[in-house]
């Protein structure tokens, strides 16, 4: 009798989730992210919540991200180069508006490198001394404005086209630069 209870809790325990499985905001932060915005806008357009229209309108909105987003859209095979396709796997829980945790907790089961996407840390170019950053870093503020430095070979290139460009993206900074 006593290890029939006994068989009976350890069931009990091994059916009840575990705090380890549920999804930390920091750990899957891109998937999050994007899908939680992805989400707000179809509802924000009264787009009609059916895994048809949804799965479109992912890849309308897949076609304009950039960066580690455009990655995440690429492992859910939203892009046109993808290789695997799980679109599906987020495009019927949101018509059922499951919470977008949720969607890439599962999506993680799927594909472990949806949640290891982080976002590039922000560089507050109102502050910074753009001298001091690596070239990965300068290069990385120009693609977050699409834009490109054909022909710069050093640092002080990459240094010299954002400068060009930060009145454009960023006028707040450009003052600040001038300043200095």
């Amino acid at each position: 009798m006593l290890c029939l209870s006994v068989l009976s809790f350890s069931l009990l325990l091994a059916l009840i989730p575990s705090g380890s499985d549920a999804l930390n905001q920091a750990e899957c932060e891109v998937c999050v992210n994007f899908l939680g915005r992805f989400y707000q806008s179809l509802k924000d357009r009264n787009v009609e919540f059916n895994s048809a229209a949804i799965e479109r309108e992912l890849v309308k909105m897949c076609k304009d991200a950039k960066g580690k987003e455009n990655r995440l859209c690429y492992y859910m095979g939203a892009t046109t180069d993808a290789a695997t396709k799980i679109i599906n796997e987020v495009s019927k829980p949101l018509s059922y508006h499951v919470p977008v945790e949720k969607v890439c907790e599962k999506l993680k089961k799927k594909d472990s490198q949806i949640c290891e996407l982080k976002y590039d840390k922000q560089v507050d170019l109102n502050t910074v001394d753009l001298r001091k950053l690596k070239v990965k870093d300068l290069k990385n503020i120009l693609e977050e404005w699409g834009e490109v430095c054909k022909g710069c070979a050093e640092k002080s290139d990459f240094i010299r086209k954002i400068n060009e460009l930060m009145p454009k993206y960023t006028p707040t900074a450009a003052k600040t630069h001038t300043e200095l």
